[in-house]
């Protein structure tokens, strides 16, 4: 028998692989119904969501590309209409646009970068917003942006460009926070340091990890569920009095 699920919706974006589909299962797990968004990689998504349905959850796969806005339109309405009201957003969706220096980042990459990133969390944003603020008729709910610490790092010879999107993703975190917080919402961001996932390898650099691990004052990456464990805090109660906040989870680094 399928238990109940207490928490309400949650839209874990970019969710059919590491980080995020670490998020979606342990809040399937903790009792929310959760919208497994991907925009590539449907059979992974779907096995994520098959995974929280197997273990007495709620959930469903949905494909959006973030960067697109009719997309994200279609996605919260599919998960209203699937799994119901929206209670939570978690925007993971991220692409790193490659390791290049800022002498030869290319307009385009830079372009798609902005737009997944930044302009796809602002919007996703806007949407639960208008679902949850007690301003527009709900009844409040929480927000988790993933940022990274290379926002402070700011990953010189790897890829500024994305850690300037992530910079942008920690002022946007404590801009919403302080605009809706009489509205029933909190808004928060986790901050990962390096965590191993398959990004490195995907990157053209399968070493990275065991490369940069003397970097951190821990000696080692960060999984995946390390980082799910930080979100789920911020989406409980547990974090009633929490908004505005960048979570560092990064081993120290």
């Amino acid at each position: 028998m399928a238990r109940t699920e207490q928490y309400g919706t949650l839209i874990v974006t970019g969710a059919s692989r590491g980080i995020g589909a670490a998020i979606a299962e342990l809040a399937g797990a903790r009792e929310f119904s959760v919208a497994v968004n991907f925009a590539t990689g449907e059979a992974e998504a779907r096995a994520v969501a098959e995974q929280i349905i197997s273990a007495g959850g709620r959930a469903c796969a949905i494909q959006a590309d973030v960067a697109r806005e009719e997309d994200i339109l279609r996605l919260f309405e599919t998960a209203e209409r699937e799994l119901g009201p929206i209670k939570a957003l978690v925007n993971n969706a991220a692409i790193t646009g490659g390791f290049a220096r800022v002498d030869s980042v290319r307009a385009t990459a830079l372009a798609r970068v902005m737009a997944v990133n930044v302009t796809g969390a602002f919007l996703c944003a806007r949407e639960a917003v208008r679902r949850m603020s007690t301003k527009h008729g709900g009844s409040g709910g929480a927000i988790v942006n993933v940022s990274s610490r290379a926002a402070h790092t700011g990953s010189a010879g790897e890829w500024v460009h994305y850690a300037a999107s992530k910079g942008a993703i920690d002022t946007f975190t404590i801009g919403l926070a302080r605009e809706v917080a009489t509205e029933g919402i909190r808004v928060n961001a986790v901050a990962p340091g390096l965590v191993e996932t398959g990004l490195h390898a995907a990157n053209g650099a399968p070493d990275r990890l065991q490369r940069l691990a003397s970097t951190i004052p821990m000696e080692r990456a960060g999984t995946p569920l390390e980082v799910a464990e930080g979100v789920l805090w911020l989406l409980s109660p547990a974090a009633s009095y929490t908004t505005g906040a960048i979570l560092q989870i990064g081993g120290g680094r």
